[in-house]
């Protein structure tokens, strides 16, 4: 149980040092092109578009990483339904139709509850970077 727990622990570490190294590169990326967006609804939506698909993105790394885990150790017949299991888990919709081996079980609540963490995350970026474009559009109206 230990063991699971270490591996968990890092696979969680790994999973925020991806989101940390992802989100900081999303945000030096806002920095330079956030002055020339404006206030227009197609700038705004293209903006915003991007940076979904970019935290898409980060997370899809974050579920490759368990899923590569889940392969090595050979929790999963295969790298598809490692993929597959590793998504399922981290976006907590636990459809129950792979589960891991008796001797690995522990990492899935460790998985669920870092995807859960990583997609708060995300949301918090998200509405910041929002945020930031509504108090833009006030102070450009004013």
């Amino acid at each position: 149980m230990l063991k699971q727990l270490s591996y968990g622990l890092l696979l969680l570490a790994l999973s925020v040092c991806v989101h940390a190294v992802g989100m900081t590169a999303m945000l030096r990326w806002l920095l330079r092109v956030h002055p020339r967006v404006g206030t227009r609804f197609l700038p705004v939506t293209w903006l915003l578009i991007k940076l979904a698909w970019s935290l898409i993105a980060v997370h899809l790394v974050e579920i490759a990483i368990w899923a590569l885990f889940f392969c090595v150790k050979g929790c999963m017949p295969d790298v598809e339904s490692a993929f597959y299991f590793a998504g399922v888990t981290y976006t907590t919709l636990g459809y129950g139709d792979l589960v891991l081996p008796k001797g690995w079980r522990l990492l899935g609540p460790i998985e669920g509850l870092t995807g859960i963490l990583m997609c708060g995350l995300s949301t918090g970026f998200f509405f910041a970077v929002v945020t930031k474009l509504l108090i833009q559009t006030k102070e450009v109206s004013d």
